[in-house]
């Protein structure tokens, strides 16, 4: 059973109706999110001090919202999106970049420039191309090339980090596959093409990140930030990271029908856990699979929507929350903007 159905079969009993609102999940989780909004047109975190700009917050919910269609029920509160969208701009800096305007602490810079990218198409304000050229040409610069030094064979070519000061060898910085889906999933919805270089050059860090058993490992660069580990020095796949390695694909033009899409979706169904990021099972490193519950979900429901999955209860007020803090999922902003993900597939 997934979780829309399990949460639609819970609240016709609990309301003793045989026909329950279907999109009731959806709508109290959306509502929740809205009701977050702050004057200045931001989601602030409460939980996490390096999250209380708001700057990666707000087109990270903006983004999970966007995903609602009017066969939902949703409807953004009058001038809710415009005002997300002015916020973003105001913290935009001159270079194109979200997530600097804090002098003392970068706030995912690359994260968030990537999903203020996809926010600003989803909500297709007249203008957007323009509010968005900035930003695609940063992220551009963000990528390890052989502008910045980085060749071909070395472990971050292709691939994206944090953001910020443009890193030159030796040392790469953060370097992960998640900063690296989401860039490309924002220049895909810029409609760059497939045949653009900044995607072929994406490829070698995805072909170096995917294992000889279809599935993911998180970096190449930061071996220790593997949260499965590593078997005879090689890190092990885990769903999170095969869920963004397919999508990265995609993102980068591959077809399904290639052996490197192929074999992530291979891993994925072979490995698919419902209530919980699988790879961990049996581990010193098992708690993972709970502390990434939210995002996997979020994650495989995109990437393979017809795999189920279950979420914890929905809290009365319509936010989702997870018990363990190991990615800051605690944090009800993140655990519910990843469960709308999940539920609005």
């Amino acid at each position: 059973m997934d979780r829309r159905t399990f949460l639609l079969t819970a609240a016709a009993a609990a309301a003793g109706c045989s026909r329950p609102d279907k999109n009731e999940p959806l709508r109290k989780a959306a509502q929740w999110l809205w009701s977050q909004q702050a004057a200045d047109g931001g989601f602030h975190s409460q939980t996490y001090g390096l999250l209380r700009s708001g700057q990666s917050l707000t087109p990270f919910v903006l983004d999970a919202l966007g995903d609602l269609g009017r066969e939902d029920g949703v409807p953004a509160p009058s001038g809710g999106i415009d005002r997300g969208l002015a916020f973003i701009r105001k913290n935009t800096n001159a270079d194109g970049a979200l997530g600097m305007m804090d002098s003392a602490t970068q706030d995912y810079p690359n994260y968030a420039t990537a999903l203020a990218v996809t926010a600003f198409v989803e909500a297709g304000r007249p203008g957007w191309e323009r509010d968005i050229a900035p930003m695609v040409a940063h992220l551009r610069v963000q990528q390890f090339t052989e502008d910045h030094g980085w060749k071909h064979a070395d472990p971050p070519f292709g691939g994206w980090g944090m953001g910020g000061p443009i890193h030159r060898p030796p040392d790469a910085g953060h370097v992960d596959l998640s900063m690296t889906r989401f860039v490309l999933e924002a220049l895909r919805d810029a409609g760059v093409p497939s045949s653009d270089p900044a995607l072929q050059r994406a490829l070698a860090f995805l072909e170096r990140c995917q294992n000889p058993d279809g599935g993911f490992s998180f970096s190449t660069v930061n071996l220790e930030t593997n949260k499965a580990g590593e078997t005879n020095g090689r890190p092990n796949s885990y769903g999170t990271t095969t869920a963004d390695g397919l999508l990265a694909l995609r993102a980068a033009g591959v077809a399904d029908t290639d052996p490197r899409a192929a074999g992530a979706m291979k891993w994925l169904l072979n490995h698919h856990q419902p209530d919980r990021a699988p790879g961990f099972d049996g581990s010193p490193r098992q708690s993972w699979a709970a502390g990434l519950r939210f995002y996997y979900a979020a994650a495989i429901k995109r990437a393979m929507p017809s795999l189920p999955v279950q979420l914890p209860p929905q809290r009365d007020d319509g936010s989702f929350v997870n018990s363990s803090n190991q990615v800051k999922e605690d944090d009800p902003l993140i655990a519910t903007g990843f469960a709308l993900r999940a539920l609005v597939q």
